[in-house]
């Protein structure tokens, strides 16, 4: 039995995360959303395209959380190269009380919505660097 979620995705939010998924660019791209607290739905906080990993980072809100969704390039060890789609769950400790709750509540629902399988969470935005990112995948890959 899913676990029900606090907070529902947008109609629009769900068109931009199809588009975002089929993308065709190479570059580093990532969809940043946040929930609407008086609507309980989650929305598009921001779309980056072609964007350094540092300075989009440096973009993240570092006392509120967001969920983010990142493409990029990844080499791998043997020569391959692929182009995961990661989601992220940035919690930074200072945010409110009742938001880490919403988003810790929805979460699941969110994830699940959007069929991903790569799902790692932060707590400091400091955290969150490309050699981080690559260190998860790496994990993930030798499992």
């Amino acid at each position: 039995m899913a676990s029900p979620s606090v907070c529902e995705l947008s109609a629009d939010l769900k068109a931009t995360l199809k588009k975002f998924r089929f993308r065709k660019d190479e570059t580093f791209a990532a969809l940043v959303m946040k929930i609407d607290p008086e609507k309980l739905l989650v929305i598009e906080d921001e779309t980056y395209e072609d964007i350094s990993f540092e300075d989009f980072v440096s973009e993240l809100p570092d006392h509120s959380p967001r969920y983010v969704v990142i493409s990029f390039r990844k080499a791998h060890q043997n020569g391959r190269v692929s182009y995961p789609l990661c989601f992220i769950f940035v919690s930074p400790q200072g945010a409110k009380t009742e938001l880490q709750i919403m988003y810790a509540g929805s979460k699941t629902g969110v994830v699940n919505e959007l069929g991903l399988t790569k799902v790692f969470e932060v707590r400091d935005v400091e955290e969150l660097t490309e050699e981080w990112i690559n260190s998860k995948l790496d994990l993930i890959s030798n499992h």
